[in-house]
């Protein structure tokens, strides 16, 4: 296969659904909405991570009585 073929099978790699700090002002309401709600999702996914990495630290500092 040819590295330079337009045509070849690789799939596209699909946009981010958002990028912080882009222009906003092309997007619909429903767009915003989405959006809105897919950032929403993320924080309550990274307010997860951070509380299962705090409660790992604090039970590392319990057993190594820190």
């Amino acid at each position: 296969m040819i590295e330079d073929d337009p045509f070849s099978l690789r799939p596209a790699t699909p946009p981010a659904a958002h990028e912080v700090g882009t222009d906003l002002s092309t997007l619909s309401e429903a767009e915003i909405e989405e959006r809105i709600a897919l950032l929403e999702a993320e924080i309550v996914r990274l307010r997860a991570s951070l509380d299962g990495k705090r409660s790992s630290r604090a039970a590392a500092d319990a057993f190594f009585k820190r």
